[in-house]
C-alpha cells in the first residue's frame, strides 16, 4: 500500500516530478508513474520520443508492453489510499479516475477543467495548483 498514486499525461512529466518530489520530500509514499518506460526499447529517452513511439503501435489491444503498463496501471489504483488527477490528464487518466473511484478510492483533483463537467464531481477534493495541494499536508 502507498498513500497516494498520481495520474496524469505522460506528457505533463515536468509537473509530475515536482508533485512527486515535494510528496516524497513531505515524508508521503506514492507510486512512480514514470517507473515504466512508454517505449521499452529506449527507456531513458525524451518524453515526446517515447510517446511518438507509444502512439505508434498498430495492434496496441495485443501488445506486451501495453499489457504489463496496463496491469500496473491497475495495480497502482487498488494498491493506494489516495488516487491525484493532476490536469492537464487525457482520456486513458480519466478512465483510470472512473476505476479508483468505483472502487471506492479517495481522489483529488489538481489543476483546472478545461469546461465544466457534472463527473468531476467524483472529486473528494480539487486545487487549482500543486502549491494549494500541498499547503494541506
Amino acid at each position: 500500500m502507498t498513500e497516494y498514486t498520481i495520474l496524469t499525461k505522460f506528457r505533463n512529466k515536468e509537473q509530475f516530478d515536482i508533485l512527486f518530489a515535494w510528496l516524497q520530500a513531505k515524508g508521503k509514499t506514492c507510486y512512480n508513474l514514470f517507473a515504466i518506460s512508454a517505449d521499452p526499447k529506449n527507456p531513458s529517452g525524451d518524453v515526446e520520443d517515447q510517446m511518438k513511439v507509444f502512439e505508434s503501435k498498430d495492434d496496441f489491444f495485443n501488445d506486451i508492453h501495453f499489457k504489463m503498463m496496463f496491469e500496473q496501471d491497475l495495480q497502482w489504483l487498488k494498491n493506494a489510499e489516495k488516487v491525484i488527477v493532476l490536469l492537464p490528464a487525457g482520456n486513458s487518466v480519466h478512465i483510470e479516475a472512473g476505476i479508483a473511484y468505483g472502487v471506492w478510492k479517495h481522489l483529488i483533483l489538481i489543476g483546472k477543467p478545461e469546461k465544466p463537467e457534472s463527473l468531476y464531481l467524483i472529486f473528494n477534493e480539487q486545487y487549482d495548483t500543486i502549491e494549494d495541494f500541498l499547503t494541506t499536508l
